[in-house]
């Protein structure tokens, strides 16, 4: 076969392998930018999970703290509700012993009540400004006017609450303490619930992160991987066309009598790394093409 038929034959083709070079390495560099693309979003997804699970862990403390403050404050509230209890049950015992006391006395002498004996006094005194007791009847008045005031004394002592009012003081401080610490421990509980919520949130938001972030590593494979497949078919490639040119150039040679030796050793050095799986550089690739 003669030179030239030899040229028209690898000159198309080496213009063809030259077009899926360029496609090759277009399309290559367009995946690797994918890849660059999805390790950032990655990345930076994986940067979001790491702080959540740092907020997570933060809130779940949170909340451990603020079950552990109704836990103590229902030990108060259980406390305070046996105090109320207690006083209460004596409360009522008083006032059943007092109406029963009265009962009793009112059955055994019929005393009359502070009341009536007041408007005796008030009556007599009354009846003193009026004149109507001069002379001896005025020793009368103030004789009279002291068993009055005695009955009354005595009257009031029977009628006596028995400590009663004191009770109803404690009763009003127990309650109020009772009440003021139910409504502690209803305030605790939903600042634990609150925080439970939170800390659930939280826990649901890193799963949908970290779901995204395994996405994006699945993505990053894929993207490499197509992104090494076009590499590969690019190196094939120029291995193809430098054979090509080769050839080309050796015709060239011959019909003219003259040969490059640096420069092809240069190439074929070039080649055998290509050939043996070495990375070249950039300039190191453009020479290939060139030649």
């Amino acid at each position: 076969m003669e030179s030239e038929e030899i040229r028209g034959i690898l000159q198309p083709l080496c213009e063809e392998i030259q077009e899926q070079i360029s496609y090759n390495r277009e399309e290559r560099d367009q995946w690797n930018s994918k890849v660059r693309k999805l390790l950032d979003e990655r990345n930076e997804l994986n940067r979001q999970v790491k702080e959540l699970i740092t907020e997570v862990q933060n809130q779940k403390a949170m909340r451990d703290d603020a079950n552990q403050t109704v836990r103590e404050l229902k030990e108060i509230r259980v406390d305070k509700t046996e105090i109320l209890r207690e006083i209460r049950t004596n409360f009522r015992e008083k006032i059943a012993d007092k109406n029963h006391q009265e009962e009793r006395e009112e059955k055994r002498d019929r005393a009359r009540s502070p009341g009536r004996i007041r408007a005796e006094i008030d009556l007599l005194e009354k009846q003193y400004n009026e004149g109507r007791f001069l002379g001896k009847k005025e020793r009368e008045f103030v004789s009279k006017m002291k068993k009055l005031h005695q009955e009354l004394r005595e009257a009031k002592e029977k009628k006596s609450d028995g400590g009663i009012r004191e009770l109803k003081i404690l009763l009003r401080d127990a309650e109020k303490k009772q009440e003021d610490a139910h409504k502690k421990v209803k305030r605790a509980v939903i600042g634990a619930q609150e925080a439970h919520d939170l800390m659930a949130e939280l826990s649901e938001e890193v799963d949908r992160l970290r779901e995204k972030a395994n996405s994006a590593q699945s993505g990053v494979t894929r993207a490499k991987r197509e992104a090494d497949s076009l590499h590969g078919r690019y190196i094939v490639s120029l291995r193809c066309i430098h054979s090509m040119q080769d050839l080309l150039k050796s015709l060239a040679s011959r019909e003219g009598g003259s040969t490059d030796d640096d420069e092809q050793v240069e190439v074929a050095d070039l080649m055998t790394r290509l050939m043996s799986g070495d990375t070249l550089s950039t300039d190191e690739i453009m020479a290939l093409q060139r030649n």
